[in-house]
């Protein structure tokens, strides 16, 4: 077939997911981690080292004493990041006290309130007048750090996991995992994968892969689903070995690379947050955490106009109506009245609120 015969037949939105990439990469992305779990257990390491940035400079180390009186604390790190023309806001939520009390009950409260309080900011803002430049904060992914030492989830885990896991995608990570043999991480993983299970624990869920995808690809996710939870060791020190510079640590009976598949999951957890499912983490938080807190709200603001409705009523002395109305008309006007009723209310709630 001639060239001026295949443009004729080319109508050319097939170059469309071309203008959603430049579109898309112009504007930018975000994504917003939160990490928890007990002090000591290389959080802020590990996150150091996976996004190759320094996010803690001004930290200040407590010790035992000023651990065990401190509270819960929400602190935020954003930085800018740019790959290749690509631009991540990426914000790091640090939890910093989580489990140092001698007390830990509902320690994982702040926690759960952050994450509603982002919730409700999206609501008030998607619902409100100027819906351009929404600036999305909602938490999708919690890296959750489990202790190497003890016999697999503490009551402590259980509670905050339990807590979260119907608002967040949890994944959780099994800390200094250089502290353990191989033989003690696999029957630790296994270990943690059935007390998730016990106890109705509902963390990350890898995508069904589709049947036209390739046997490396559905390969590679059966590794990711073993892998849970992922063994990670953490490091922003280079050292040198056999003529090599690599991250590591180095101790008296040899050397571990933090991305040598054979010491640690840091490769798989990375590729699996930045590389293959970020964009997966998104959409399960926009379309089931934040549609069910959304789907609440619409439903208490929904109960609360037929009860402000219901007190007018009364107010008014007015009979309310026991039954369907009796004319087409009738329904028609009580429908529109509940209609204006719920409006108004919406209303006067977005701007009550800001």
């Amino acid at each position: 077939m001639s060239s001026p015969d295949q443009d004729k037949e080319y109508v050319g939105f097939a170059t469309l997911p071309n203008q959603v990439h430049r579109k898309t990469v112009k504007k930018g992305f975000t994504f917003t981690l939160i990490v928890a779990g007990e002090s000591g257990l290389g959080k802020s390491t590990l996150i150091n080292s996976l996004f190759l940035t320094d996010l803690y400079k001004d930290r200040k180390v407590l010790n035992a004493e000023e651990r065990i009186s401190r509270t819960v604390a929400i602190i935020k790190h954003t930085v800018g990041i740019e790959e290749k023309g690509v631009k991540l806001r990426l914000t790091i939520i640090d939890t910093p006290g989580f489990g140092d009390a001698v007390n830990n009950t509902e320690s994982w409260r702040h926690i759960d309130d952050y994450i509603d309080q982002q919730f409700e900011q999206y609501f008030r803002d998607e619902s409100g007048l100027n819906r351009r430049n929404i600036q999305d904060n909602r938490v999708h992914c919690c890296l959750y750090f489990i202790s190497p030492f003890g016999h697999g989830l503490r009551p402590l885990d259980v509670d905050c996991m339990r807590a979260l896991h119907e608002k967040v995608n949890i994944i959780p990570v099994l800390a200094k995992a250089d502290s353990l043999t191989p033989a003690e991480v696999c029957r630790k993983k296994m270990k943690i994968r059935e007390e998730i299970k016990q106890f109705g624990i509902n963390i990350y869920q890898f995508p069904e892969c589709d049947s036209d995808e390739d046997e490396d690809f559905k390969t590679q996710e059966q590794i990711l689903k073993n892998s849970i939870p992922f063994a990670v060791i953490g490091s922003n020190v280079q050292v040198e070995s056999k003529g090599r510079k690599f991250r590591g640590r180095v101790y008296p009976w040899g050397v571990v690379e933090v991305e040598n598949p054979a010491h640690s999951d840091f490769l798989l957890l990375r590729n699996m947050l930045v590389r293959t499912h970020m964009q997966d983490l998104k959409d399960v938080t926009r379309e089931i955490h934040y549609e069910n807190y959304r789907a609440q709200c619409i439903q208490n603001m929904t109960r609360m106009v037929v009860l402000e409705r219901k007190r007018r009523w009364v107010e008014a002395d007015f009979p309310l109506p026991l039954a369907v109305a009796d004319t087409e008309k009738e329904r028609l006007i009580y429908e529109k009245d509940e209609e204006v009723c719920f409006s108004s209310f919406i209303h006067s709630f977005i701007h009550s609120s800001t």
